[in-house]
């Protein structure tokens, strides 16, 4: 008989926004390639008022199994067409040739990463498979996000989750740099093709 092998199960903690804020002030020490980090109160400040959700993986330290910390994080909000904070109403303006916001409900997927010890594990997968299932469940249309060239692995995991791409926009220099836009429009189907086992635990 052949072994079958163990599934790993992703724990998952979704905060409310002033724990919530204050856990990605501390984790995003941990992502060197994160030029500037966010503080709790610019957290606050874009998430307060809109739909929104912070999400946390946790798990185990290898060499202390009874000590679990925060390993990879992301964090969503409503993105509207009427959209005021200029880094947002520019991002609208960008995305109206391509993305359909006129009586639909539209999910930015802003920040998140996980921590270099434990990439390449799921936790990115996993994170963005429970993100998509509460998006869902809370009335959106459409998943976007906006990464870097470079970032080559999260760039993969979107392909798998079959994101597409909606627009490119290439850096004078350093290709390395262009932008990437993708977005996933969302639906029953869309949660069928799920694959990570978690369990989620919200906090408040």
């Amino acid at each position: 008989m052949i072994a079958c092998a163990s599934v790993m199960e992703y724990q998952i903690r979704q905060y409310g926004l002033q724990q919530g804020a204050l856990e990605i002030e501390y984790i995003e020490e941990y992502f060197g390639e994160f030029q500037r980090k966010k503080t709790a109160d610019e957290v606050i400040g874009r998430l307060n008022d809109r739909d929104h959700q912070i999400l946390m993986a946790e798990a185990a330290l290898p060499d202390a199994p009874d000590t679990v910390v925060p390993v990879a994080f992301k964090v969503s909000h409503e993105l509207r067409a009427d959209e005021i904070e200029p880094k947002l109403s520019d991002l609208v303006a960008r995305m109206m040739p391509t993305v359909e916001f006129s009586g639909r409900k539209i999910l930015y997927s802003w920040i998140g990463g996980t921590r270099r010890d434990w990439r390449g594990q799921g936790f990115f997968r996993a994170l963005t498979e429970e993100q998509e299932a509460w998006a869902h469940d809370n009335g959106f249309d459409e998943i976007m996000v906006k990464t870097k060239n470079r970032l080559y692995d999260m760039r993969g995991t979107l392909d798998h989750l079959e994101f597409n791409v909606i627009k490119f926009e290439a850096h004078a220099s350093d290709n390395r740099e262009s932008k990437v836009y993708l977005s996933k429009k969302l639906g029953l189907e869309v949660l069928d093709r799920h694959r990570s086992k978690r369990s989620v635990v919200h906090s408040t």
